[in-house]
């Protein structure tokens, strides 16, 4: 069993920056590939990141490239997603998941929201 706790969301304004935290319990972060996902109000659930069990590879989605980068510390078992430049339309419930491909767990989420 796996379980994923996010914290970091907040209220920001566009411009600024976050810090996602995504703490993995249970099986270690070397066997599963985790992601992070967004929820906008009235929207579905878009993927936003992944990155691989090694954390040598990781993907984003178009709408985030250059501004958000994912990472993790194995020993905190911890993976993290850094957003900068914020915008209006990034805010939304933000998830981590595992497996990234098809998530069968899943966090409670952390809001954020970008406005002035």
């Amino acid at each position: 069993q796996l379980q994923l706790v996010e914290s970091g969301g907040g209220l920001v304004q566009p411009g600024g920056s976050l810090r996602l935290s995504c703490v993995v319990s249970g099986l270690g972060l070397d066997y599963y590939v985790i992601g992070w996902f967004r929820q906008a109000p009235g929207k579905e659930r878009e993927g936003v990141s992944c990155i691989s069990n090694s954390g040598s590879n990781t993907r984003y989605a178009d709408s985030v490239k250059g501004r958000f980068t994912v990472s993790k510390d194995n020993a905190k078992n911890t993976v993290y997603l850094q957003m900068n430049n914020l915008k209006p339309e990034d805010t939304g419930v933000y998830y981590c998941g595992a497996p990234c491909s098809h998530p069968d767990y899943w966090g409670q989420g952390t809001q954020v929201t970008v406005s002035s």
